[in-house]
This record gives structure tokens, sequence and C-alpha cells, in this order.
């Protein structure tokens, strides 16, 4: 399905392309939408006692993003394990087949206080949730 994003004037740069620390914040629109696919919002999980927050971010350009253009973010697990998730991500533009983009984020579970956890252990039913994402 994937998240569809509008590139915005004020995210292009002088040579009129969408600036690269763009990607990072249209990862994490992709992310948050996937993640509802699975079953549980953000929120749900912090209600629950549970932060993910990122620990890396990948991007490999290769073509721009311009303007108005519109884009389709696909976001999918790549790796899920008790205590990390990987999540990939695919950019292109409306209407077309060609990634202009791609990407990784990692991810560690944590308690409220930013201690990681084992999510197995402590929540099997969300870690059921994030496993069920591998199959793509």
């Amino acid at each position: 399905m994937g998240t569809r994003i509008s590139v915005r004037y004020a995210e292009t740069d002088q040579m009129k392309i969408a600036h690269h620390s763009n990607y990072a914040i249209w990862y994490e629109a992709a992310r948050t939408e996937y993640i509802k696919e699975l079953g549980i919002t953000y929120s749900e999980c912090e209600k629950r006692g549970y932060m993910l927050p990122l620990i890396s971010l990948e991007c490999k350009y290769i073509k721009p993003a311009f303007y108005e253009d519109e884009l389709i973010i696909t976001a999918y697990m790549d790796k899920v394990t008790p205590v990390r998730m990987i999540l990939a991500y695919e950019v292109r533009k409306e209407g077309f087949d060609e990634i202009i983009a791609t990407g990784k984020t990692s991810h560690v579970w944590t308690d409220l206080n930013l201690k990681p956890i084992n999510l197995k252990k402590n929540d099997i039913e969300l870690y059921k949730m994030m496993t069920k994402g591998l199959v793509r």
C-alpha cells in the first residue's frame, strides 16, 4: 500500500530537489502507518510501557524527487529479534515502478526509561504482531 507524500516547496533545496533530510521524516511517516497495519499504534505501545527509539538510519538516493512529486513510501519489516527490529523502505514516484530511494531504520525495544528490554519475554502478543510483519 504505502504512505503518500507530496513533496512540498519547503522540502526542496536550491537545486529544487527534495532535501536528503526529509527522507528520515518520510520514513517515520511510513513506519507509523505500517505499524498501524500490524495492529497497534506507537501511542498504544507507549501506553503498554514500551518505547522504540531509532538507533540507526540508512538511505540510498538513486534518483531525485522534486517539488510537487507525488511519492509512495513503502515500509516493511526486514528483521525482528526480541530486542530489535529493522524496517526497510522503498520510495517511488506515484505511477512509476522505479525505486528512487531505499533505506533502513534500526530500533531497539525499551521500557519508558529507555532501558533495553526483551519484548518477547515482556509482551509476547506485541512481539507476535511485529513478527507477522516479516511476511511480505
